[in-house]
């Protein structure tokens, strides 16, 4: 969690109060996590010819689901061409070094990632209180929010970030729960399923 808390500092002292530019460079480095796992728990499912437990596809769509908050934040911020060459830059490296933490120990890459999570519901959390102080404008929500969380055509930003701070949340718990299993030599996500004789589950 240390670790998590320094990478955040130089963020905090170049972004400072911009929210959104912060939620976008955050958004970069969140899609990494699940697509990496999902890629590498696929290859090893592969080569070990057996079934995941049910990861992957998990894994996948928190993995889509970050992507969006990113679509829909760049379509508010609108950042220009060095902003991006940064933003390209950081995400780079942020995919080379999970990548190799995630080969080595999947149970501390996810840890990492819950506690990164816990970052994100903190920085949604001052969000809500710079709309509401009205330091941020509580423009119109994007119509991309909208249409992915089938808000209220009327909704505004203050709506989107609720949104995102309640999947953040779930995100983070996801992530620790994960962590949890591989420690305690669970990772079949099929053992806590109902094992009723009439509805068979489909292992993936």
């Amino acid at each position: 969690i240390r670790a998590v808390k320094s990478a955040r500092k130089p963020t905090d002292i170049f972004f400072r109060n911009k929210y959104i530019h912060r939620s976008v460079m955050l958004k970069v480095v969140a899609a990494v996590p699940g697509m990496v796992g999902g890629l590498i728990r696929h290859i090893k499912s592969l080569q070990g010819m057996r079934h995941d437990g049910g990861w992957i596809g998990h894994l996948l769509h928190e993995a889509e689901n970050e992507r969006m908050y990113l679509m829909m934040w760049m379509e508010v911020s609108k950042p220009v061409m060095w902003e991006r060459a940064l933003i390209a830059t950081v995400q780079m490296g942020f995919f080379a070094v999970f990548s190799l933490l995630y080969m080595v120990s999947p149970r501390t890459a996810h840890r990492v990632v819950g506690y990164l999570e816990e970052e994100a519901v903190t920085l949604y959390t001052h969000f809500i209180s710079e709309i509401d102080a009205g330091r941020i404008e509580n423009v119109k929500a994007p119509e991309i929010a909208v249409a992915y969380w089938n808000l209220d055509p009327e909704s505004t930003l203050r709506d989107v970030v609720l949104a995102v701070h309640a999947d953040e949340a779930l995100h983070r718990d996801t992530n620790h729960h994960f962590s949890d299993r591989i420690r305690a030599k669970r990772e079949s996500l099929f053992e806590d399923m109902d094992t009723n004789s009439n509805k068979p589950h489909i292992k993936y």
